[in-house]
């Protein structure tokens, strides 16, 4: 089951919040640990294993945006904002630097659940129930993108030149929907589908700010493209290398 065993840790400097949000993730069967700083949490995560961080973005001393760009140099660990900040702008600059998603306060019980849940759902394929709707078949099980060779079946992708280089579970997601039709444009809204995200009015947008980080990494030039290429009006498209891994 999606939720059995499953640790998160909620970073709120807001006791108020903080217990909220507590209260909803033990509804889920998850278990909640709570951090009022950035500090504490670094502490907290040297201590045990989590599957998910909610981290706020107003924190006193170290920001959680600058928290979360340290926690994803680090890990690839599930990464959900959780603030006040509603403007593009802020969002944008999360999904951009760490963040895997992004909740915006007042936000609804079910959208915040529904936002872990896709995340886990991404950074814990383990975890997928049998009514997951999310099923993407791998043809090849492995692909040459330029120095990359990714390992569609066990979820890993190398970079040659620089093997320090890594994806973030996000990142890995949206490589493996465009590498199920691989030089076939996938729609924006299909590539939501796949995520499971929720529809709102900045989520085309979260999708072209993913695209541009899986670019940044995987192209020579991102700014010429020759692996995600966009078709206008149709979504994105993924050329592989001629050469595929045997699957």
């Amino acid at each position: 089951m999606l939720n059995e065993g499953i640790g998160i840790l909620i970073v709120e400097d807001d006791p108020d919040m903080a217990e909220l949000i507590s209260d909803l993730v033990e509804a889920e069967g998850w278990q909640p640990f709570t951090a009022s700083s950035a500090e504490e949490a670094a502490r907290v995560l040297a201590e045990r294993t989590f599957h998910l961080v909610l981290v706020d973005h107003n924190l006193p001393g170290m920001s959680g945006r600058v928290f979360a760009q340290k926690l994803r140099s680090q890990t690839d660990i599930g990464i959900v904002m959780v603030t006040a900040a509603g403007s593009a702008a802020e969002r944008v600059l999360g999904l951009e630097t760490a963040a895997d998603d992004y909740v915006v306060k007042p936000f609804e019980p079910i959208e915040l659940t529904a936002r872990i849940k896709a995340v886990l759902r991404r950074t814990h394929p383990a975890l997928k129930s049998e009514r997951d709707p999310v099923q993407v078949q791998h043809e090849p099980s492995a692909l040459l993108l330029g120095d990359w060779v990714i390992d569609l079946v066990n979820r890993r992708a190398v970079c040659k030149t620089h093997p320090s280089r890594t994806l973030t579970s996000s990142e890995f997601s949206l490589l493996e929907i465009l590498a199920a039709t691989p030089n076939e444009p996938v729609s924006r809204t299909t590539i939501l589908e796949q995520l499971g995200a929720e529809t709102d009015r900045l989520i085309d947008r979260n999708v072209d700010v993913l695209v541009l980080r899986l670019r940044r990494k995987i192209e020579r030039n991102p700014d010429l493209p020759q692996h995600i290429k966009t078709r206008r009006g149709k979504g994105y498209i993924l050329h592989k290398d001629p050469s595929p891994l045997p699957g």
